[in-house]
């Protein structure tokens, strides 16, 4: 999937780059841990592009500490 550099995406486009289900992504929300939305009328809630290549950096940088801790 392409991603352009700018815009928005909505949650299915989300859920093609960070593979977690509608549960866990709205969890996370609540938590923090992922993005919060931006709702655009009663029925469209969409998320900035860069907030989500933001926090897919964000995972990647996570999972590389993990390996190294485990290798080292």
């Amino acid at each position: 999937m392409d991603i352009p550099e700018f815009g928005f995406l909505r949650l299915n486009d989300v859920l093609r780059i960070i593979p977690v289900s509608k549960t866990t992504w709205y969890n996370g929300v609540r938590s923090g841990r992922f993005p919060k939305g931006i709702r655009l009328s009663q029925n469209i809630v969409v998320w900035r592009i860069e907030d989500i290549k933001n926090l897919v950096k964000q995972l990647e940088e996570e999972a590389g500490v993990h390996v190294k801790e485990k290798i080292g």
